[in-house]
């Protein structure tokens, strides 16, 4: 049988996403800051478009079984489940975000110890604590690192060759002050000698501020140390050795420097005086607070209250007045053009409506979700999914991961992004509620921060401590845990434990 052409007429249903839907879908999950930034956009091009800036939210949430009285359209009051009292908050109410340390969405973000371990906690930030009395002033005038580099670099080089050379090296600073190129890759891009190039960086380590220029944080110690004319053999051999500092080993430095415990306690000491980041002194950005998306107060009856934030809530008007007087008399090109564009306009408006009422249906039902975590603290964190909100309130599970994306509830233990209620469980032995895995990270943080320096608790001791409390973890688990919480081991904890008893 030989092939010939023929003509079918077949159906079949397709899933096709027009541009409203894809707007819609943007706005979901932009943060309150980008929002703005897209409705500024909108406004722009949009000539029917208006931002009632004192006007108020029309969103209309209805609380199951407890409306509020008084009518307001963006509050929703949820009742007490049980009439517990609330115990004493936990957590402060000036947290601005939530801790990293706790969530499971900030466990990858947690950095590792770096070589100086947790003696980098203690050193002082160079700026000063007194330059925050006029900080306005002090932020207006104060010139950005490069800028200060650029000023000693022209009156420090001649040469018009070894002035371009610390140009180039003053530009491949990174944001701490450390040199990040290596210098035989620096002398290949500039087809300058390496012995050239490494002249230029020496002068260049004799700037203001001290530090500068360094390559690591041995060196960028040591070039504050011979600023302040306090570099010796004793204090080299320390700095050669940084990883024993980090693992608070003093009586093996005592061996390495040749010097008594007292004379190390003050070499130390001078350590940590000094900056390891001598360039943030020159930053100039300002702490931006965050402003939540959801306000969460208590209630005296044991309730919740929740409701919009208005100022992350952007009311956007359509001006149907000023439609009406364009269109009037023009020509059919020109009333084309604003009829999409009163499409266009009454689209937004109602994808911004269907955005509000997504945020604080999502959010109404986490705060029903993590009840107890808000009543009593973060040992009562409840493991919860995406899934389990998503089925709660109808909705898909990738419309719920939009709307918790960098969008933020306030409560009364403090401003939240909704991620971080979001956990997954660990069993319990008693056949129970599994446990969060923030609220097991919690628990093996007190159980180590109330350890005596006699009786440190290892790993598996801490396995057989959270399953006496109907806590099944695996050893590996707690490790992870305690790593995410920049625990060190037990050994190593035993050693800084035993040495703060002897005095060392």
């Amino acid at each position: 049988m030989g092939l010939t052409p023929r003509l079918d007429l077949r159906q079949s249903q397709s899933l096709v996403i027009t541009p409203q839907l894809q707007q819609a879908i943007k706005l979901l999950q932009l943060s309150s800051v980008e929002l703005s930034t897209y409705l500024v956009s909108e406004l722009e091009s949009n000539p029917l478009l208006e931002l009632d800036e004192g006007g108020e939210s029309s969103i209309l949430a209805e609380a199951a079984g407890n409306a509020d009285d008084r009518g307001d359209d963006s509050i929703v009051l949820i009742d007490s489940p049980d009439g517990d009292t609330e115990r004493p908050l936990d957590v402060s109410s000036e947290v601005v975000t939530n801790d990293s340390a706790l969530s499971d969405d900030g466990m990858d973000a947690l950095s590792t110890p770096d070589s100086v371990g947790m003696l980098s906690d203690s050193w002082s930030n160079s700026a000063g604590e007194g330059a925050m009395a006029d900080f306005d002033r002090t932020a207006a005038e104060a010139p950005d690192l490069r800028s200060h580099l650029m000023q000693q670099a022209a009156l420090t080089f001649h040469q018009p060759a070894e002035r371009a050379i610390g140009m180039f090296l003053i530009d491949q600073l990174d944001e701490s002050g450390y040199l990040a190129i290596d210098l035989a890759e620096a002398a290949a891009q500039l087809g300058a000698e390496l012995k050239v190039v490494e002249g230029v960086l020496a002068r260049l380590q004799k700037l203001d501020p001290a530090g500068i220029f360094a390559r690591n944080l041995a060196e960028c110690l040591r070039l504050q140390l011979e600023d302040r004319n306090r570099f010796d053999p004793a204090m080299a051999a320390l700095l050669s050795r940084l990883d024993l500092l980090a693992a608070r080993d003093m009586r093996k430095l005592c061996d390495v420097c040749a010097v008594s415990p007292e004379d190390l306690r003050d070499m130390v000491a001078e350590i940590r005086a000094l900056d390891p980041k001598p360039a943030l002194k020159f930053e100039r950005t300002f702490d931006l607070s965050v402003i939540p998306d959801v306000m969460m107060t208590a209630q005296p009856n044991g309730g919740w209250r929740i409701e919009l934030n208005p100022q992350t809530l952007p009311r956007v008007l359509v001006n149907h007045a000023y439609y009406a007087e364009v269109t009037r008399g023009s020509s059919k090109a020109d009333k084309s053009f604003m009829s999409e564009r009163l499409q266009s306009a009454n689209w937004l408006v109602k994808a911004l409506n269907q955005r509000a009422e997504t945020i604080l249906k999502v959010a109404i039902e986490i705060v029903k979700q993590q009840d107890g975590f808000f009543r009593h603290g973060i040992e009562h964190l409840r493991p919860l999914v995406l899934r389990d909100v998503a089925e709660a309130i109808e909705m898909h599970e990738s419309t719920v991961s939009r709307v918790t994306t960098n969008k933020y509830l306030s409560t009364p233990r403090g401003v939240y992004e909704l991620k971080f209620f979001f956990t997954q469980g660990l069993p319990s032995s008693s056949g129970a509620e599994a446990h969060s895995s923030a609220s097991v990270r919690h628990r093996i943080k007190v159980l180590i921060d109330g350890e005596p320096a006699t009786a440190v608790l290892s790993d598996d001791r801490l396995v057989e401590l959270l399953r006496g409390e109907g806590i099944e973890v695996a050893r590996r688990t707690v490790a992870k845990y305690r790593d995410a919480l920049n625990i060190p081991s037990s050994a190593r904890r035993r050693r800084e434990k035993m040495g703060e008893l002897h005095g060392v």
